[in-house]
């Protein structure tokens, strides 16, 4: 195994010397947010206002609704769901006022309208019930195939923490100890299904309940920083360990640890540094039991 580590850590090493393309998010999100009824996309501040709201909450679908609308055609909005805001202008009439023709000298009276902000709430069509949704065009891939020896490795993991396929993001909880990856069927590959998730377990070994090694800097600044460079290190070793480290894969990894590593420091010793905690996370999840 130690030598799948050096042959990974040089392949990562050479990369990043040479270069890397920009980091992809590896799974097909929240389209464009765009209104059911009408079918016309949200605009301006509304983009990131419900793409916020998407993100935040996980919903995958892009359509949203109004309370009405959801009530117009048949169906309901879940109890205890929140809203989220839609801003638009409106011209609004303020009053008369008089104005003086510069040429004329002559008083006039002029209507003057100003455009106010205004609000509406909207829900996302996965907060809502008795509704015929449109075609799921999230899915990427038709028929998932589960690779044997990632598979392995996941289910194999000594004190697995739980793992949800309920939010439209990938992350790790500290605190209810638990992953959430997106569908499977939203990833672009299997291959980068099972790299995010073997990032995200890397994240769980840090766990008081198994390699303990988080602290009070782990999850902010440099100590973040230093914390998604050991994840995404030790998915590159699983991976390559599960023969699914890919070109694409591999650039994506790569490209991912520049991203992280500008943030801190532009000495490459640091992801060899990286790659110790990583090959000690990797081994926790392979349940190889040297760990010193």
């Amino acid at each position: 195994m130690n030598k799948v580590f050096e042959i990974i850590t040089a392949k990562i090493l050479e990369a990043l010397d040479k270069g890397v393309v920009p980091w992809h998010k590896p799974w097909k999100g929240s389209d464009h947010p765009r209104n059911l009824i009408s079918g016309n996309k949200y605009s301006g501040i509304n983009v990131w206002l419900l793409l916020g709201s998407a993100i935040v909450s996980g919903y995958g679908s892009p359509y949203w609704l109004t309370f009405n609308q959801c009530k117009n055609l048949g169906g309901n909005v879940r109890k205890g769901e929140k809203s989220s805001v839609v801003v638009f202008w409106k011209s609004t009439h303020v009053k008369t006022i008089s104005k003086e023709d510069p040429d004329t000298g002559e008083v006039v009276e002029e209507n003057v309208t100003v455009p106010v902000l205004r609000y509406y709430r909207v829900f996302n069509i996965e907060q809502c019930e008795g509704i015929e949704k449109p075609k799921d065009d999230s899915v990427v891939i038709e028929n998932f195939n589960p690779i044997d020896r990632a598979e392995s490795i996941i289910n194999d993991m000594p004190n697995k923490p739980k793992i949800d396929h309920v939010l439209a993001r990938a992350f790790y909880s500290p605190s209810e100890d638990r992953v959430n990856l997106p569908q499977k069927e939203s990833f672009y590959s299997e291959e980068e299904y099972y790299s995010t998730a073997f990032h995200e377990l890397a994240h769980s070994t840090g766990h008081k309940s198994r390699l303990d090694r988080f602290n009070s800097t782990s999850f902010q600044g440099n100590g973040y920083s230093e914390e998604e460079l050991v994840a995404e290190m030790t998915a590159a070793f699983l991976t390559a360990e599960s023969n699914i480290d890919t070109p694409e894969v591999l650039q994506n990894s790569v490209s991912y640890l520049d991203s992280w590593r500008k943030k801190i420091s532009d000495d490459p010793k640091l992801i060899v540094y990286a790659s110790g905690k990583a090959q000690k996370a990797a081994n926790y999840i392979l349940n190889i039991v040297n760990n010193s």
